[in-house]
């Protein structure tokens, strides 16, 4: 069992210390072919140091970039690695393969791309196929930035059966409009003959998925940040869409305002904490032999 260390903690540990880690995982560029999308679907994934002499499968952690970014943001802006290695090193999560998709995108069906689709019916497939992953809801979480945090929010709540927890920072779940300055009014995922489409819009906030998740009893823990000089008002939305859930799951749904702005600096100091909050209710790497992991003949982890 993974010792848990609050991530207050963590810090004075040294998180954001120069202490040299004892050990690293490892970041590469992968991409296959998607039929949803006509072209190549690319990820960045990081796995865990020692993943190919483990003999272990792991949980897995997918992790949504913003609006007009791409897979490598988390890695090079988001300093995901030094943050996941010295996560696991101190013991505040177990190891985990956390996998950084490429959308173009708001991560819905849009006009330009139906992104929903393929990361749901080819994306999670691939990883579940390709990498030693549980392919539980206990061991799969989702998480993401902004318009990121807007696409984890709503794949946990149209899907609480295949994530066992999610996170969201400066989440872009905008209701009922995005502010005039979200980049929502000019991206080709909501665009269509040069009109914002609103009732697009509306059909993939998260306010369009909360009727059938509260009429369920099976629920999705939630960690949420803002900044609180955000100039796109994120602490009012996620305050919405926290209140929205809190009777339905309560005590598993949290807040943290952070100091700063719609900015890395928020997405940064936003990532351990998100990751200890999912990682509270996710389960650890298991050994493939065990029946737990069932990664030889994985069943589907999406829906048809």
């Amino acid at each position: 069992m993974i010792r848990k260390i609050g991530v207050t903690t963590l810090l004075l540990l040294g998180l954001l210390s120069g202490a040299t880690a004892s050990a690293s995982g490892q970041v590469s560029e992968q991409r296959f072919h998607s039929e949803h999308l006509g072209r190549d679907y690319p990820y960045t994934l990081y796995l865990p140091e020692g993943y190919a002499v483990s003999n272990q499968a792991y949980p897995v952690v997918y992790l949504l970039h913003g609006s007009f970014g791409s897979e490598s943001d988390w890695a090079l802006k988001g300093r995901l690695r030094r943050t996941a290695d010295r996560l696991i090193r101190l013991g505040v999560i177990p190891p985990a393969i956390i996998v950084m998709p490429g959308s173009q995108s708001w991560w819905i069906d849009g006009h330009n791309e139906p992104a929903r689709s393929a990361f749901l019916q080819e994306l999670v497939p691939h990883i579940e196929e390709n990498w030693h992953v549980v392919p539980d809801r206990e061991w799969r979480g989702v998480a993401g930035l902004s318009a990121g945090g807007f696409g984890a929010v709503n794949f946990a709540l149209s899907y609480p059966g295949l994530f066992g927890a999610a996170a969201a920072f400066s989440p872009a779940s905008y209701h009922p409009l995005p502010p005039d300055n979200s980049s929502a009014w000019r991206h080709p995922a909501f665009v269509r003959d040069g009109e914002f489409d609103t009732a697009l819009w509306e059909r993939t906030n998260y306010t369009a998925h909360l009727d059938g998740y509260l009429s369920q009893e099976l629920v999705v823990p939630l960690y949420l940040t803002a900044g609180d000089r955000d100039r796109l008002n994120a602490v009012h939305h996620a305050r919405l869409l926290k209140s929205a859930l809190e009777p339905h799951q309560l005590g598993q749904v949290h807040l943290d305002v952070l100091p700063g702005g719609h900015t890395w600096r928020v997405w940064r100091a936003s990532l351990p904490r998100g990751l200890d909050f999912m990682f509270r209710h996710l389960q650890g790497p298991v050994p493939i032999e065990s029946e737990d992991a069932r990664v030889e003949d994985p069943e589907p982890a999406t829906p048809g």
